[in-house]
């Protein structure tokens, strides 16, 4: 009995956070548009294109201490 009103909460629960993100991204509750960069395609497939290109180039992995506030080059060991 008590195991049938915790999942009927935790499925209104989802049901209820679903509706409340649906109606405040989707319908714009608060204003605001689409960018035209993502609605338009002309826009969309060149950025697309750009992100999704490889190789990928980037630095080295980096370890940050908090402490100190530190970052530190990972250096492989092979």
């Amino acid at each position: 009995m008590t195991a049938g009103y915790i999942a009927g909460s935790l499925v209104g629960s989802f049901v209820i956070a679903y509706m409340c993100d649906t109606f405040v991204s989707d319908k714009k509750a608060f204003g605001g548009s689409i960018p035209k960069t993502v609605s338009d395609k002309e826009w969309w497939l060149p950025t697309d294109t750009k992100f999704q290109a490889w190789p990928r180039t980037a630095g080295p992995p980096v370890i940050m201490n908090p402490i100190s506030r530190q970052n530190f080059i990972v250096k492989s060991t092979e």
